[in-house]
């Protein structure tokens, strides 16, 4: 398979990420990467097609500061894709959940679940991914250790689920974004979601001058987060926005230029389909505020 059928994603084999890679483009290679800055060079660099990498989890918030790490790349947001995340607690063969007395895991893993965590009194322990906790785990073969991973995580490295769905929502879910050295093609613009990210300086109004065009143009708001810029974090603030419409259009197009006139920069991150689980629970919270 060449270069430019490949998938880049961070971490290994077994990883949620490497779930939501092999969904996505079930018949492509998947390459991995150590970190998300080396999987997103990869495609800058023609060593992939795109990369298929976390931005945010319903429970634990953001997980990447992918618009840090675009700032600088020409890199384009080409679709989403929804993951429902169901942790495992995984150990070797030989042992069970009482002998466990360390956990280890992704820090958003043993965020999403905390509750679980606490009900067992262990120590935890951070690693840069699920499944290499789970891999590690294998290689140890302590009776004391385990991982919080995926059920393929134990099935890849030969480890038992001590105990299943452990996330502290049963509505535990991870955003992933498809990003590809071209933008997205033909999207519908009333499926269309379109990402972006903006400085503003620290003066009174700023923001609410910045998104005022977007309400007087009829458009939904689906994601405002704030970062710091560390070389200008006290002078100014950045903003990573999600919002319901395609860029194409003269709505979008009429807001953009309102937030170009009272911000300091813009950069349009890409258009992309709406993945057909936000339309699903969209139309299911619209049922219930009926």
């Amino acid at each position: 398979m060449s270069k430019t059928d490949r998938v880049a994603c961070q971490g290994i084999p077994g990883a949620f990420s490497y779930l939501a890679a092999k969904r996505m483009f079930p018949e492509r290679e998947i390459c991995f990467y150590s970190t998300f800055e080396a999987a997103l060079t990869a495609v800058s660099d023609k060593e992939a097609f795109c990369a298929v990498l976390p931005v945010e989890n319903s429970a634990a918030g953001r997980v990447t500061d992918m618009h840090r790490l675009l700032a600088d790349m020409s890199l384009y947001v080409i679709a989403e894709h929804f993951l429902p995340v169901r942790h495992c607690l995984l150990g070797t063969k030989e042992t069970d959940l009482e002998k466990i007395r360390v956990v280890r895991s992704h820090p958003q893993a043993l965020s999403q679940c905390r509750l679980f965590l606490k009900s067992l009194n262990v120590q935890t322990e951070a690693v840069g991914n699920t499944a290499l906790a789970a891999k590690e785990i294998a290689a140890l073969q302590r009776e004391d250790t385990a991982a919080i991973a995926s059920e393929a995580a134990a099935e890849l490295y030969g480890l038992k689920v001590l105990q299943a769905d452990i996330q502290d929502f049963g509505t535990n879910t991870t955003r992933f974004w498809v990003l590809s050295r071209t933008p997205a093609e033909e999207v519908e613009p009333d499926k269309a979601v379109t990402s972006f990210v903006f400085w503003v300086k620290n003066k009174p109004a700023a923001l609410y001058k910045c998104l005022g065009g977007f309400a007087t143009n009829g458009i939904d708001l689906l994601r405002l987060e704030s970062y710091v810029d560390p070389e200008r974090f006290l002078t100014s603030a950045g903003f990573l926005v999600d919002v319901a419409a395609h860029q194409k259009t003269s709505a979008f197009q009429r807001a953009m230029e309102e937030l170009a006139f009272f911000s300091e920069k813009v950069k349009i991150l890409g258009t992309y389909p709406a993945d057909p689980y936000r339309i699903k629970m969209k139309k299911k919270q619209e049922e219930m505020s009926v």
